[in-house]
């Protein structure tokens, strides 16, 4: 199986932000992989975060 993966950067990190990528990007066929979160040293909260999806490639033969 060939996997394809998609990396969706979110610069304004809150849960209505993160809830809206998860329901957009799995309504789209993606199924959710992780999420990573960019802290600066001077905040307690996270900068930027990258969403992480994957689904398996189109045309893929099942290697």
């Amino acid at each position: 199986m060939s996997v394809e993966y998609k990396v969706i950067e979110i610069s304004t990190v809150t849960d209505e932000t993160i809830e809206s990528v998860l329901n957009e990007w799995v309504a789209r066929g993606w199924i959710y992989d992780g999420v990573q979160f960019a802290m600066r040293d001077a905040s307690p909260r996270p900068c930027m975060a990258f969403v992480t999806f994957k689904r398996e490639r189109a045309g893929s033969t099942g290697d």
